[in-house]
């Protein structure tokens, strides 16, 4: 898993993106006369070298000036008073006591699969945790929100999306959490179910935790075709499992299903 990355390696970023949009914007002639006025300011400066980087490297600061683009420590604040605004579950829709938003917080900075993407929500609150993220569905749709909504928050260097569902995907990385909807497993039959659970069993770390979210009524009773919490808790042998009622003053209505996996005793 790749370490996060540092502010001052966003802020590279954001400068390059914004002046590297600025240059698609404007015609060729404009970037040209750039240009010239970037040899005058080395001229000026008795630059002895005047390799084409140093050039393009003038173009870029006369874009960035031209631009007002803030200073690191200017966009560091502003970047910080985002970033805090983000790690609230309430600015998802998440109740601060919910199973999702405590498990969340306790995954900081680790990797956490969110399959079966309702809303955006479990993927771009973990991407504000520091979490990489994986979203994984089968709908384009629901995915294009994800990377919308992680664009506008600044967070997609965290976000990777696959379209598919959790039969076909391979899990490529240690998993500290896995946060699926009954959506999920939608269409699968029963053995296609127990392949793909165990597949994530697999890749999920010691201590790690497997939520489903929202499993209602006629789920829980065994009434509705698909995944049920008797099945789940057939799956989940040999895991530390709680069902949970959704927290007071959720949205959703119904329960949310917890496994925590426990390391093997040798």
């Amino acid at each position: 898993m790749h370490a996060p990355r540092s502010l001052k390696h966003e802020y590279e970023l954001f400068v390059e993106r914004e002046i590297e949009d600025y240059k698609d914007s404007i015609p060729r002639s404009a970037i040209l006369a750039i240009g010239d006025e970037a040899v005058a300011a080395l001229r000026a400066q008795a630059q002895a070298t005047f390799t084409e980087l140093v050039i393009w490297e003038e173009v870029d600061r006369i874009i960035a000036r031209r631009l007002r683009l803030p200073s690191y420590q200017t966009w560091r604040r502003r970047r910080l008073k985002i970033i805090a605004e983000l790690r609230r579950p309430e600015r998802w829709g998440l109740h601060p006591d919910s199973a999702l938003a405590r498990e969340l917080r306790a995954s900081e900075g680790e990797h956490v699969l969110v399959a079966g993407v309702d809303d955006e929500s479990a993927a771009i609150f973990s991407a504000a945790l520091g979490c990489s993220v994986t979203a994984l569905d089968h709908e384009p749709d629901a995915l294009e929100r994800v990377v919308a909504a992680a664009e506008q928050a600044g967070l997609m260097s965290r976000v990777r999306a696959y379209i598919g569902d959790v039969a076909g995907w391979a899990p490529d990385v240690a998993l500290r959490m896995v946060v699926c909807s009954p959506a999920a497993f939608e269409g699968l039959a029963p053995e296609e179910r127990e392949r793909a659970i165990a597949a994530l069993q697999s890749a999920t770390l010691d201590g790690g935790v497997h939520l489903v979210r929202t499993i209602v009524a006629a789920q829980t009773a065994g009434q509705g075709a698909g995944l049920t919490l008797e099945e789940l808790r057939s799956r989940y042998a040999g895991w530390a499992i709680s069902v949970e009622p959704e927290a007071a003053g959720s949205p959703s209505a119904g329960r949310t299903f917890l496994a925590r996996k426990q390391p093997e005793l040798h």
